[in-house]
């Protein structure tokens, strides 16, 4: 997993007025998700920018609001990588990944970005962008490969999760499908169905046509 360096403000004004503000400036509002979980009431001291999520009514959530400038993070969101982000908040280090955005359906800015805190002991769920290699002995019978799920979900410690998901498709035959129940990756648990179908060779009209012919023949 590449690394990404960004620094951000915590959030203290919340509500539309100051969000239209800040977008107005190119700033982008931002939660960071993941923090600890503390017993419900909490009688600690939380961080500027800290507030408390009820979760069960007996425990909460400690997220973060956050700001950071449209300008630092462009790299980070259009581009089809994964990043551990190393999140400085005032000061405060913090280690993320991008779990979320948020689009103007017209003019397609980002509205909104949700991290998520990670750490070397709890395990998260990212989508990972799958890669196929080989060549299909399908399509070398005349078939076309169809890619269904261009990313899956998987679950490890943000330092196991790598950039693609390879799949070898070498011995995927004609009119057959590879589904995610015939995938492993060492570290990585899949949460996808296990019958959801990741890729296949599907017959095309000349495939038929020289398959008929070969039964007549």
């Amino acid at each position: 997993m590449k690394k990404f360096e960004l620094s951000a403000e915590p959030r203290t004004v919340l509500g539309k007025k100051s969000v239209k503000a800040l977008r107005a400036e190119g700033k982008i509002p931002a939660v960071l998700n993941g923090g600890k979980i503390v017993e419900l009431p909490y009688t600690g001291t939380l961080k500027e920018g800290e507030k408390i999520v009820d979760v069960d009514g007996k425990r909460g959530l400690i997220t973060t609001d956050i700001v950071v400038k449209a300008e630092d993070v462009r790299k980070l969101i259009y581009s089809p990588d994964i990043f551990e982000i190393d999140l400085d908040i005032n000061g405060d280090k913090r280690k993320a990944v991008m779990k979320e955005l948020q689009f103007q359906p017209v003019k397609d800015t980002v509205l909104h970005i949700d991290f998520l805190e990670v750490g070397d002991e709890k395990p998260i769920v990212m989508e990972v962008p799958v890669q196929i290699e080989g060549h299909a002995e399908g399509v070398k019978a005349g078939g076309k490969l169809t890619l269904s799920l261009r990313k899956l979900k998987v679950k490890a410690l943000y330092n196991n999760i790598p950039e693609r998901l390879i799949v070898n498709v070498d011995n995927l035959g004609l009119g057959k499908s590879m589904a995610v129940g015939d995938l492993h990756f060492e570290g990585l648990e899949l949460m996808n169905a296990k019958n959801a179908v990741v890729c296949a060779v599907q017959l095309t009209r000349a495939a038929r046509g020289a398959a008929a012919n070969a039964a007549k023949g």
